[in-house]
Formats: structure tokens, C-alpha cells, sequence
């Protein structure tokens, strides 16, 4: 009987004249219609892919995120800085050396005008952009709970006390979901700021182009028609006067 039960443990082998097909082992190839089986760490990194990503990840895009908004940011405020310096230089020298002059050369007075309009309007859009725009909203720890503010925001949570401050971040660093979400509310409100700024910013060195191309023209064609009226002699004359009457009787008699 030990001999029997031995042999039928044994698994038989298949002979190959006996028609008997030969089962695949576990590493062998499958048949077809038969699914793969994938291993367990690949497909805990396929879920892993179908959702945020990784932490590291995460973090690298949003510090890469600010990064870029706060160069953005400084590089507009640098370029306020630069409007109002010209600006301001242009209108010190109009103001200081040309101003005295219109009344003995009152041709200067359309011309000078004109930059002058042009540069004031330039500084004054540079300086709305480069200007601090902070909100005044009262928040409230129930407000951060139903994220209708963002704590991260120093606009928001300087209104609020110092005990609710830490209750909310605490609850915000314990929520994951929450914290991505105050972090990319944070990243748009800085967009909407940059927006404004640079719209700003055109608007400023377009009328400072401007003016200034216009008030040069106006200048040249100033210098031109008292050449081409008064001749080069006159011109030296014109602007040797020193009496506005003098010179407004001349330009009447012509």
C-alpha cells in the first residue's frame, strides 16, 4: 500500500504521445483571454499617479509657484520704481529751468505742456502700481472653518486674535485637502495682484511714450515754423527776448 500512495502523490509527468497539453507555470507566459496579474507595488503606484501626486511633488510645484509670482512682483515694482524716477526727473527740470522761460518765449508753452501732461499721468499710473493694496475684510475663525478667507493671507488674519490664529492654522496643518486648498486661493489672489499691476504699468509707459514723442514733434515744430517764419536770424533773436510783448507784437505782425 506505501508504494501506491507514494506514486499518487507524485505528480505525473505528461508524456508526449499522450495528447496531454502542458499547464504554464506561474512566470511562464499566459494563455490568451487571460488578464495579467500586475504586482502589488505597481498598481499602489498607479493609484498613487490618478491622484494629487506625491508630497514632494506638491511642494515643489507650489514653492516653484511663489517663486515665480514673487520675482513677477518685484520686477513690476522695480519698474514702477523707474516711471516715477524719470517722470519725477522730467518734471523737476520742466518746472525748474523751463517754466521761467514761457514768459519770455510763450512758443514753449505747448510743447513744454504737453510733456509735462504726459509725464504727470505716467507717474501717476507707476505709482498706483508700486502702491501697497492690502484688504480690510474682518475675518473670523468660523470664516476660515467655511473657507471663505484665507489665513495664510496677512490681510485677512491680522484681524483676528491670537488664539483663534493658532486654532486655525493648527485645524488647517491637520488638514491636508484644506491646506492645498488656502495654498492655491493664496497663489490666484497674487495672480489678480500682478494683474493689476502690470495693467497699470502699460498704461504708464504708453502715455509716457507718448508724451514724450508728442511733445518732442510739438518742440521740433515750434523750432521749425519760427526758422521758416522769423529765418535763423530770427530765431536767435526769439530766443535772445526777454520781453514777452515784444515778441507777441512780432508773431501779431506777422
Amino acid at each position: 500500500m506505501e508504494p501506491n500512495e507514494n506514486m499518487s502523490r507524485e505528480s505525473p509527468e505528461p508524456d508526449a504521445g499522450s495528447g496531454e497539453e502542458l499547464q504554464p507555470s506561474a512566470a511562464g507566459p499566459k494563455p490568451d483571454g487571460e488578464p495579467d496579474q500586475e504586482p502589488a507595488a505597481r498598481k499602489k503606484k498607479k493609484k498613487k499617479d490618478g491622484g494629487l501626486g506625491t508630497s514632494r511633488g506638491i511642494e515643489t510645484m507650489f514653492r516653484t509657484s511663489y517663486r515665480v509670482h514673487m520675482d513677477l512682483s518685484s520686477l513690476a515694482d522695480a519698474k514702477a520704481n523707474i516711471m516715477i524716477s524719470i517722470n519725477g526727473i522730467i518734471i523737476s527740470i520742466i518746472i525748474a529751468a523751463i517754466s521761467p522761460k514761457i514768459d519770455t518765449n510763450p512758443w514753449l508753452l505747448v510743447p513744454t505742456s504737453i510733456m509735462l501732461l504726459g509725464s504727470l499721468i505716467s507717474i501717476v499710473y507707476a505709482i498706483r502700481a508700486a502702491r501697497p493694496r492690502v484688504s480690510s475684510q474682518i475675518v473670523s475663525l468660523d470664516d476660515v472653518g467655511k473657507n471663505k478667507a484665507n489665513i495664510l493671507f496677512f490681510g485677512h488674519f491680522t484681524n483676528m486674535t491670537e488664539d483663534d490664529f493658532v486654532i486655525g492654522m493648527s485645524d488647517l496643518l491637520s488638514n491636508q485637502t484644506a491646506l492645498y486648498q488656502n495654498m492655491i486661493r493664496d497663489i490666484y489672489g497674487l495672480g489678480q495682484v500682478l494683474t493689476r499691476k502690470f495693467a497699470l504699468l502699460r498704461i504708464a509707459y504708453t502715455v509716457f511714450m507718448v508724451g514724450l514723442i508728442i511733445g518732442i514733434l510739438a518742440f521740433i515744430s515750434t523750432y521749425a515754423w519760427i526758422v521758416l517764419t522769423f529765418g535763423s536770424e530770427g530765431l536767435s533773436s526769439v530766443m535772445r527776448s526777454e520781453s514777452a510783448s515784444i515778441l507777441a507784437s512780432t508773431v501779431m505782425g506777422v
